[in-house]
């Protein structure tokens, strides 16, 4: 519907005798460069990874997918060549011509939402069949799908690796936060947080039961989901840490939001996609980074290790891990 909507608007301004001023009512959007990076690289003060994602100002706008995939090339040529290990050297040679920017951009934005090797694997395996199978009409041999499945796990795990290495504050907060959600499950509860904007969150994720419901016609298995019921340690630890840069990211949206009402500007979003009118953009763009920036002026790493202290007094959580040099106040001329 918005490219429909699109091509309404570009028939109706070729109508007018001067296309120029016509009057558009398309929204304009403006979207993070991989905004879950940007929240992490802005956390840990990470000058490297906040370049990468443009929190930096630079001469030109970066692509952060861009250069994972430049240090996944590198390896994969390496390792087409060099490698010892016989299976890893043909995956890399099978891959080595074919591996661009869509085949790992899946993985590279999906990796600060908790994505699995197992998951990575299948998002690059759809995209290197894509490639490898041209003809959907023909049927790949077995051997074809399993020269395939491993060389999907084998860029997965390059492509995530090659991630931790322009990101590694991120990696570090990542685990710190699965550790604190580890250590809160292990008190019985579940993991909660307050978000900068004063908004409570809470995990719901707790074991489910099943209660077998068997009649003269058939069986019928009925899952209980309630708050009684013991907390699932497995899924509160995995869900933290993108759960945690969701309520961040919701947070930097209302606070944009609410100036941006203040100044009577239109504004609607959808998860770090902001959009308003053409003739307003250069205000938004302003709004959104000094909100940006008001944010990770916050100790926000602090104030919640400081809150789980203090409501678990006998558990023992890690110190933080150490932060970078980034000056956040940079990002409004990025």
């Amino acid at each position: 519907f918005q490219a429909l909507a699109t091509c309404i608007e570009i028939t109706e301004a070729l109508k007018c005798d001067n296309p120029e001023e016509y009057l558009c009512n398309l929204p304009v959007h403006q979207d993070g460069s991989c905004n879950g990076l940007q929240h992490y690289a802005a956390l840990g003060k990470d000058e490297l990874g906040g370049l990468a994602v443009n929190l930096l100002p630079s001469d030109k706008p970066q692509d952060v997918y861009s250069k994972v995939l430049e240090i996944v090339i590198r390896k994969i040529n390496h390792d087409s060549e060099q490698s010892d290990n016989l299976n890893i050297k043909k995956s890399a040679i099978l891959v080595k011509d074919i591996v661009d920017r869509k085949v790992i951009k899946q993985t590279v934005m999906t990796s600060v939402y908790g994505v699995t090797q197992i998951g990575a694997r299948e998002q690059v395996r759809n995209r290197l069949n894509d490639k490898l199978i041209s003809d959907i009409s023909k049927i790949p041999t077995a051997e074809q799908e399993r020269e395939i499945y491993d060389a999907a796990g084998y860029v997965a795990k390059l492509t995530l690796s090659s991630l931790n290495e322009m990101f590694s504050s991120a990696k570090d907060i990542m685990d710190w936060l699965a550790t604190s959600a580890s250590i809160v499950s292990s008190q019985g509860q579940a993991m909660s947080w307050i978000s900068p904007l004063g908004l409570p969150v809470m995990q719901p994720y707790r074991r489910s039961s099943t209660q077998l419901i068997t009649s003269s016609l058939q069986s019928i298995s009925l899952t209980i989901d309630d708050d009684a019921l013991p907390v699932s340690s497995k899924k509160q630890k995995s869900a933290f840490p993108p759960n945690f840069v969701h309520s961040l990211d919701a947070t930097h949206m209302l606070m944009t939001c609410n100036i941006m009402e203040k100044h009577r500007l239109t504004f609607t979003a959808v998860h770090d996609s902001y959009w308003t009118h053409a003739c307003d953009i250069p205000i938004m763009s302003e709004i959104l980074r000094d909100c940006f920036m008001e944010l990770y002026e916050k100790p926000i790493l602090e104030d919640l290790r400081e809150s789980l202290v203090i409501r678990y007094p006998e558990a023992q959580f890690p110190e933080l891990p150490l932060r970078g040099t980034l000056d956040i106040k940079k990002t409004k001329h990025s």
